[in-house]
């Protein structure tokens, strides 16, 4: 068989899906942190309807895709903020409004439900020149959004009252999670394909919070994951001539499930070590005010150097100015 690295089109999917696994997970811990894992499906089938506009217009999948997903997105966290509708609600309009039009357009445009497969499920072998300076750019935006706020963004998911209270623009911040994650499924759509792409952002998250503790570690470690699973997927999609998209995510699957033995490892000696914190009553401190309210504390507080961590869901967080660092 020959290399893959002797073909081009199968080099331009190994760097499309490197781009991808790095870019999911990097938007996968906000999402996953604000409780929404699933998304990325709603937004994957607002992603269909540009797809099934841009199939009736004669225009390129991928930047009409892009636009519609950004925009559903956007409305989507509007109605929430405002009150006129739940999170439930907002994301049945995404799965359902997105999915017929997006059906509905494409056989408008004589092209058929058939044609939505290639984008639903991905075609990395497909990726062209122009797909990939796509992928990379938008994969550059994304990750540096990701990382560069990734104080503030945290502090919105972690406690939205408490980083109102500090002066943060919550309503900005929410917006900006949710166009990257619009931006990352639309992208995402020639890689693993819409209906797996909301697993690639979630599943490597799960699995980093299986090894480390701590927002920021999670976030890098995710990526890591995400960028293996990736290349590793399209390696083996390749010799065994199946599905690139489907062995990514089989293979994510795969190695969240080798990590449950660490992790339970990992939380038994976690549990052991606060045990015996919590032995010594010089280290806790049972009526510190808990931010942003200044009540008595709910959860209980230990101190840690010369600062107070509050113990929430078996995790350490500390408020650090306008946003909370996890420790």
């Amino acid at each position: 068989m020959v290399s893959i690295f002797a073909l081009d089109f199968m080099v331009r999917a190994l760097l499309a899906g490197a781009m991808t696994g790095v870019m999911a997970p990097a938007v996968g811990n906000y999402i996953v942190q604000r409780k929404l894992s699933l998304l990325g499906d709603g937004l994957g089938h607002v992603a269909i309807a540009g797809v099934g506009l841009a199939l009736m217009t004669g225009q390129a999948p991928v930047p009409i895709a892009v636009v519609v997903c950004v925009a559903g997105a956007v409305l989507i966290e509007l109605l929430r903020q405002s009150g006129r509708a739940s999170g439930d609600v907002g994301l049945a309009i995404l799965f359902y409004g997105g999915l017929a039009s997006g059906v509905l357009m494409a056989g408008i445009a004589g092209r058929g439900a058939g044609m939505l497969s290639q984008f639903l499920f991905g075609s990395l072998t497909s990726v062209n020149h122009s797909d990939l300076i796509v992928v990379a750019v938008m994969s550059g935006l994304v990750l540096i959004t990701a990382i560069g706020l990734s104080p503030q963004l945290f502090a919105v998911c972690a406690d939205e009252d408490y980083a109102r209270a500090q002066g943060l623009p919550t309503r900005a911040l929410n917006l900006v999670i949710v166009v990257m994650a619009a931006v990352t499924v639309a992208v995402s759509m020639r890689t693993v394909g819409l209906m797996l792409v909301s697993a690639l952002m979630v599943i490597p998250v799960a699995t980093g919070n299986n090894l480390v503790q701590g927002f920021r570690r999670s976030l890098y470690v995710s990526m890591g994951i995400g960028l293996l699973c990736a290349v590793f997927g399209v390696v083996i999609s390749y010799y065994l001539d199946s599905a690139s998209g489907a062995t990514i995510v089989v293979l994510a699957i795969i190695v969240f499930i080798a990590t449950l033995p660490i992790s339970s490892i990992l939380e038994r000696r976690r549990r052991t070590r606060w045990k015996t914190a919590a032995d010594d009553e010089r280290l806790f401190k049972r009526a510190e005010p808990h931010p942003p309210t200044g009540e008595p504390a709910s959860h209980r507080a230990i101190l840690h150097g010369d600062h107070v961590d509050y113990l929430h869901d078996g995790r350490r967080h500390a408020p650090h100015g306008d946003h909370f660092d996890e420790h």
